[in-house]
């Protein structure tokens, strides 16, 4: 995926308190305090401790400090704001267990996902994978579908049913473009991926095995 579809994609997907997925800004720049010190001294401990959690599993930090940094920009409650934090550790523990071993970003897209409806079993789907088969773009644009009220099991079956039939990134994005402009035209969320999902071009081309010669000829005259 190119840096510029990255970043367009990151605009799409708005997860849990208004943090925007795999920003890659620094935290806290040098020179600067930390705006996680506004916490009170109960709250900052409770997130101390998810912290610690979160890296003890291998699972990572920077999505449980994204939440508490626009947490805070947005003066909410220290209670709210650990309550955010410990719901997406939970969603992350989740997408791993559903997923197997997965990069930083695909992991917390696929929390994402589940954040906004889908269901661990249906993200299973995708933990069997070609090598080098990356699942970013199409959990992008499954949780940006069932934040547009596009019904939760007519999203999983067309981002599957792409997934399986080895979709690539320009396929997903174009999928997403199109469906979102037919429901700012009014057009019934579900309607439209309907629509749009019939005219997605992004099946693999299948791959053409060549028979072995001799024998399998052989079997084909019989």
């Amino acid at each position: 995926m190119t840096h510029g579809l990255l970043r367009r994609y990151t605009r799409i997907v708005v997860h849990t308190t208004a943090v925007l997925l795999l920003a890659a800004l620094p935290v806290v720049a040098q020179g600067l305090p930390d705006p996680l010190d506004k916490l009170e001294s109960n709250n900052r401990f409770a997130y101390d401790l998810l912290i610690d959690s979160a890296r003890t599993a291998g699972l990572p930090t920077e999505p449980l400090r994204q939440i508490a940094n626009q947490g805070i920009a947005k003066k909410a409650e220290g209670k709210k704001i650990v309550e955010a934090v410990r719901k997406e550790l939970g969603l992350l523990r989740t997408a791993r267990e559903t997923l197997g071993p997965v990069d930083e970003q695909e992991l917390t897209a696929a929390a994402a996902v589940l954040n906004v409806g889908a269901k661990p079993t249906q993200l299973a789907a995708f933990r069997a994978r070609k090598k080098g088969r990356n699942d970013l773009e199409a959990f992008i644009v499954w949780a940006d579908f069932l934040q547009r009220s596009v019904p939760n099991e007519e999203a999983y079956t067309a981002i599957t049913k792409l997934w399986q039939d080895g979709a690539d990134d320009d396929t997903f994005h174009s999928l997403w473009t199109n469906v979102q402009a037919d429901i700012s035209q009014g057009l019934n969320p579900g309607t439209a991926l309907q629509n749009r999902i019939r005219e997605a071009p992004g099946r693999a081309s299948p791959v053409t095995v060549k028979p072995p010669e001799g024998p399998q000829e052989n079997q084909s005259s019989r």
